[in-house]
């Protein structure tokens, strides 16, 4: 099961935010594309956040929008070598939660270009 926040905005307009839990078939059908998943451990809730999950503001492109610009986790698939499964990674920015799904969620696939590796002294 993947759990996330879930907001949506229908043909008329009506704004609608849930927590949805996910099934793995339907986790693969619904993560965006990338190269790279990551199992999220921390997600900040900041400004921009806070306006996505309220619905004020422009700040989400696409919908339907996992919000969270930022995420600290473990990646569990990737199909890139230079970063493999276990390595310890942090995202911010890069459109997440505006035109890509984001980090208050369980899992975020993302572009491997967009991850930075966490120093192994940090906890």
């Amino acid at each position: 099961m993947h759990r996330a926040i879930w907001l949506e905005l229908d043909e008329s307009g009506q704004f609608y935010r849930d927590l949805r839990e996910l099934g793995s078939e339907q986790i693969r059908q619904q993560l965006p594309a990338g190269d790279v998943t990551v199992r999220v451990e921390f997600s900040t809730l900041n400004y921009k956040d806070a306006l996505a999950l309220t619905h004020h503001g422009p700040v989400v492109r696409q919908w339907p929008m996992v919000p969270g610009i930022d995420a600290a986790g473990v990646i569990e698939e990737s199909d890139v070598s230079a970063w493999p499964i276990g390595t310890r990674v942090v995202i911010n920015g890069c459109g997440l939660g505006e035109n890509f799904w984001g980090g208050l969620a369980q899992r975020v696939r993302v572009k491997s270009d967009w991850l930075t590796a966490v120093p192994a002294t940090l906890s």
